[in-house]
């Protein structure tokens, strides 16, 4: 009797050794497969007009790649451990249906993940926007796309079943200059151009044109102007154009209307 248990012991560390060793063989092979895949992307790196659909790609590869690695190697154990592979892939064909009830969820997000490559919804490094968030794509992932949030710097992880709430923010800015009803047309479009010109300076700025009288206000007349940037800097841009505004109004006499009440005494 001791000695079919001391057998049966160093079969069983046998086993554990050979659990082991797959592991880690998977590990290296895993390890091995995505260091070329990202030097293959080096050697692309200046191709700017695939490079963001390039860092998608690559990305969700590394992840199914490992997905497909923990699957093979979790049935290669419970192989070298005696388990009848093919009887569970069988009962997992029979249970297939209760499986797929309980985690449609994840399919769904699986299912959307592929559909944001071949629908060319967003790619890494994009800006989006999610609800009221604003962020930059890091991470196209099989479940889950990851933004980092442009005001705040946080990290938002979505799941991509809802990517028909996820926008892609555009590098245009509306914004309205407001001016005195008292400043006339035609002086109130020449400071406009000096603004335009005095924004193009800004740094981060593309473009800016002056689109024309955009709103009859209570107290002003507001004149659009379009600028545009990289998304990115949307918030920063917005910030300095506002600043410009502000600063060739000044050197105009202008000053920024505001709403005022009138009272009439009799």
């Amino acid at each position: 009797m001791e000695k079919i248990n001391m057998l049966i012991e160093k079969i069983w560390k046998m086993q554990f050794l050979n659990s082991i060793i797959i592991v880690i063989l998977s590990i290296i092979l895993y390890k091995t497969i995505i260091f070329f895949l990202e030097k293959s992307e080096e050697k692309n790196r200046f191709k700017l007009s695939t490079s963001k659909k390039r860092k998608t790609y690559l990305k969700l590869t590394k992840s199914i790649i490992r997905y497909v690695f923990i699957v093979i190697t979790i049935l290669i154990m419970l192989q070298i451990n005696g388990v009848d592979v093919s009887s569970v892939l069988t009962g997992v064909g029979i249970l297939g249906v209760i499986f797929g009830l309980a985690i449609q969820d994840w399919l769904k997000d699986i299912i959307r993940g592929s559909s944001i490559l071949s629908d060319n919804y967003f790619a890494v490094g994009d800006i989006v926007k999610y609800k009221e968030i604003e962020g930059k794509v890091l991470i196209i992932g099989l479940k889950t796309t990851k933004i980092q949030e442009l005001k705040t710097g946080n990290i938002l992880s979505i799941a991509n079943r809802n990517i028909e709430e996820i926008e892609l923010v555009s590098n245009i800015i509306h914004i309205d200059i407001p001016m005195p009803y008292e400043v006339s047309l035609e002086t109130a479009e020449k400071v406009i151009r000096e603004i335009n010109e005095a924004i193009k300076k800004n740094k981060n700025v593309e473009g800016c044109k002056y689109i024309g009288v955009n709103d009859l206000a209570d107290s002003s007349i507001k004149y659009l102007i379009e600028v545009t940037c990289n998304p990115l800097y949307k918030l920063q841009v917005r910030r300095d154009c506002l600043r410009s505004i502000l600063d060739q109004m000044a050197k105009n006499n202008i000053s920024v209307p505001y709403t005022q009440i009138d009272i009439h005494e009799k």
